[in-house]
């Protein structure tokens, strides 16, 4: 496992437990035409944690890797609705929550490159399949 995955890895299995931790504090950034926010904030919270649990698997992160890029576009509205209304959370400077949103093409970006792996190969070694026939690999 690289580093970049193993602080993607924690980065949202921490975010996750928050949303359980301090839930009012993500229900209150979410849009008002959204029902149900207090049961979105934990189903989004244990998405995060699901998500992030399966980056640090060989197996499951690429899919985990998807999976939080769909998670970070569909959050996106709240991260909006936050930045439209900056005076609901003054102990935010404006700009930042302005900033935040280009940072949000930053995470799908990091989520994807950190469980993709370089240009052309396998996330990991262990994506090789060791029951390949020696005379099809050129071993």
């Amino acid at each position: 496992m690289t580093w970049s995955q193993r602080l993607l890895s924690v980065a949202f299995i921490t975010t996750g437990l928050l949303h359980f931790l301090r839930p009012q504090y993500y229900e209150q950034i979410m849009p008002a035409y959204l029902p149900a926010h207090h049961e979105l904030v934990l189903i989004s919270g244990a998405a995060e944690i699901a998500g992030g649990v399966g980056v640090a698997f060989a197996r499951t992160r690429r899919a985990s890797g998807l999976w939080l890029m769909a998670l970070l576009m569909l959050v996106f509205p709240a991260n909006v609705n936050m930045a439209v209304n900056a005076e609901r959370f003054q102990s935010i400077a404006p700009v930042l929550l302005w900033a935040r949103l280009p940072l949000q093409a930053l995470l799908i970006w990091w989520a994807y490159r950190a469980t993709r792996g370089p240009r052309g190969a396998p996330a990991t070694p262990r994506e090789v399949s060791p029951n390949l026939d020696p005379r099809l690999t050129g071993g």
